[in-house]
């Protein structure tokens, strides 16, 4: 890149960093005399308002943040079409440097690290602002070890009007919160579990989540459990692995409430390593070493918070040697048993059950005795069942009402289907036709419908990141590719349906993305040579330069072909043929290959 000086005052120097969105150069700004870091976006939105418009007000979002953690950001401006921002010039390492270079790092830096980043991200948060893209990359760490979070590029504030962002919505997949991976708004709760991501694979080395795509690690982060980081990593202190996890909470209501408090928890982790019941209810207790138990109350000056031990009985017997309550209860049992065999020999009962009916004893009669009830005796009604009704096909409704009539108890379940009908049926536990007393319960399901999802963003995206997006989302994806002008090959042009809506999940994500600025060679190989000609004179970014006329001697199958047929085409200068429909550079020149009579 040749050295500009935009403004007049901010130098260009070299590049340093290159993202989906845009380019970072180290630069210097001549008013001031120091280094400045500038962002300036690619080329291909610069034909977008909506884009421009953002970014700028994200700028100035950026620029009213002043905090020792987070680069700051001195200007944004235009010089002509070259739209740029200039931030502060930290010289450092990235973080994910540090972590390939060096990880597992020391409890205590890793710790000092995170603390760091989660101030940076608490005042933001505090001025409206969600980073939404924090990962080790963004993160860049002095030699004196401070934290300094930057690019803020794919933020939302409060200044931002749109609905949803142009470009990169939601965070790198290695990091990304279950709620981003779903396709739901980002919130300060989703900084929080990127920064527990980053935690994690400070002290482990390893992120918690890794598989063959991004849509495979996207869907780990919602629907699998994070490996407990102790078991690659034992020196990790108990109550530190358990706020690990609870910043890895799939739901954003069991993490940290907010940055300053992760950052809070993290100074004092080590006050409340032995409850992981206050930490984090779901913590794995195969995930802790066996210890034997611990004395529950709090001694003066630990700082422990002890788990309130069982409420004690308010009047308890004093304990007495000899006969405990267990044996008096047997005793009371056998006593029982004594008594009423003695009432059954003095009412001759027990004879009637020895001798059987006959009064013959064990020799005749039936091989098991029946008992006779005594006059008087209570009775044992035998209740009549009644058999599971068919729901199949019912309302949720009209299944209510069936089971009732049946006198057993409905208990109704709801959830999504693609292809049951609202308040219809899907299923029953309980087979239609089985027997059951009433009184019991029978549990159905009834549909909700499709479940509908908003359609993401993914215009001006890489077309890998806008298909794992998509398909993340749960829509499946159908790619058509066509010539542009202003977006770049490989980037998404356009979407149906259109971003913002919400559709059924399932619905096929059309997108149109760019091969660049190429044009469409017409159907000219096999039409006679003045129709070939004519053609392509209508075809603008194409020119035919020179007709080939060819004989017998150097066309193959030279009887196969009409006199004056086009036989072939090529770009001057290519080493191999066009065929009908390939695309070619805009501006190519054409040579036409035509067959020649004899």
């Amino acid at each position: 890149m040749q050295q500009k000086v935009l403004d007049g005052r901010y130098e260009l120097e070299r590049k340093i960093g290159e993202g989906g969105m845009a380019r970072i150069y180290a630069g210097r700004d001549l008013r001031l005399n120091r280094r400045v870091a500038i962002k300036i976006p690619h080329s291909h939105y610069l034909s977008e308002p909506d884009f421009l418009e953002r970014f700028r007000h994200e700028a100035q979002a950026a620029a009213m943040l002043t905090h020792p953690n987070i680069v700051d950001v001195y200007d944004v401006g235009r010089d002509g079409d070259i739209h740029y921002i200039v931030m502060e010039f930290v010289e450092g390492t990235d973080l994910k440097t540090i972590i390939n270079r060096e990880a597992p790092l020391a409890v205590a830096r890793a710790v000092g690290l995170a603390q760091q980043i989660a101030a940076g991200l608490h005042a933001a948060h505090r001025a409206g602002m969600v980073h939404r893209d924090i990962k080790p990359q963004n993160v860049i760490v002095t030699p004196d070890g401070r934290a300094h979070i930057t690019d803020f590029g794919v933020a939302k504030s409060h200044l931002s009007t749109a609905l949803t962002e142009t470009g990169v919505s939601f965070g790198t997949v290695d990091y990304l919160s279950p709620e981003q991976a779903q396709g739901r708004p980002a919130t300060p709760q989703s900084d929080v579990y990127a920064l527990g991501v980053v935690l994690y694979e400070m002290l482990t080395g390893r992120l918690p989540f890794t598989g063959d795509s991004s849509v495979a690690v996207a869907m780990k982060h919602v629907t699998e459990p994070p490996p407990p980081p102790r078991r690659l990593n034992p020196q990790i202190p108990l109550g530190l692995e358990a706020l690990v996890l609870r910043a890895l909470a799939k739901d954003p209501s069991q993490r940290p409430q907010g940055a300053q408090q992760f950052a809070q928890l993290l100074a004092s982790y080590d006050q409340v390593a032995q409850q992981e019941t206050v930490i984090n209810p779901a913590l794995p207790r195969s995930a802790a070493p066996a210890a034997q138990p611990r004395p529950q109350p709090a001694m003066a000056g630990t700082g422990r918070v002890p788990i309130p031990p069982p409420r004690p009985t308010p009047v308890r017997a004093p304990r007495q040697d000899g006969l405990g309550c267990g044996v008096f209860l047997v005793g009371m049992l056998v006593l029982a048993g004594v008594l009423g065999l003695a009432a059954l020999v003095s009412s001759g009962a027990l004879g009637q059950l020895i001798a059987g009916p006959g009064g013959g004893g064990s020799s005749g009669g039936q091989a098991f005795p029946t008992a006779t009830l005594a006059p008087g005796a209570p009775t044992t009604t035998v209740e009549q069942t009644v058999a599971v009704p068919d729901l199949a096909g019912l309302t949720g409704d009209t299944a209510d009402a069936t089971l009732r009539q049946s006198r057993l108890v409905p208990v109704r379940q709801e959830r999504n289907d693609p292809v049951i009908a609202f308040s219809q049926v899907i299923s029953q536990e309980v087979p239609p036709g089985t027997m059951l007393l009433p009184g019991q319960p029978v549990t159905y399901t009834v549909s909700l419908g499709p479940l509908l999802v908003e359609m993401p963003d993914v215009t001006r995206t890489p077309i890998t990141f806008a298909r794992d997006r998509l398909v993340t989302a749960g829509f499946p994806v159908e790619v058509v590719e066509e010539p542009s002008t202003t977006v770049d090959a490989g980037y998404v042009i356009a979407q149906a349906p259109s971003a913002g809506l919400r559709v059924p999940q399932g619905t096929v994500a059309t997108i149109r993305v760019s091969r660049g600025d190429v044009v469409r060679f017409p159907d000219v190989i096999g039409l006679q040579r003045e129709q070939a000609e004519q053609i392509l004179a209508n075809t603008p970014g194409l020119r035919l330069v020179f007709v080939d006329e060819q004989g017998r001697d150097r066309l193959p199958d030279y009887d196969r072909y009409a006199v004056g047929e086009v036989v072939s085409a090529t770009v001057e200068g290519a080493a191999t043929g066009l065929s009908n429909g390939d695309y070619v550079p805009r501006g190519s020149a054409i040579v036409l290959g035509v067959k020649r009579g004899e």
